[in-house]
């Protein structure tokens, strides 16, 4: 039996203190996938390594009845800003 195709909207949310919007390709990248697979996007955002800052960005999505899905990308270094884990 088939299932009907239900389109998601989708936030992307790319985690960085090293990247501008112009040069985020992973962001980009799941930006171009979701489209092409018949999804919305919904908002896409560049967000510091900050906890707090990831964690209300992430938060307000989360809310939001126009985002059914929230994919992150980034934010994974060895530095002590690198705090996406203990963030969400």
């Amino acid at each position: 039996m088939a299932t009907e195709f239900l389109p998601l909207r989708v936030a992307v949310l790319t985690l960085s203190d090293t990247r501008t919007l112009s040069e985020d390709r992973s962001g980009a990248y799941l930006e171009s996938a979701l489209l092409e697979a018949g999804h919305v996007l919904a908002a896409r955002s560049l967000c510091p390594d900050d906890r707090y800052a990831m964690r209300a960005r992430v938060s307000a999505w989360i809310a939001d009845p126009e985002v059914d899905v929230v994919l992150t990308t980034g934010g994974t270094g060895f530095t002590g800003r690198d705090s996406t884990p203990e963030a969400f």
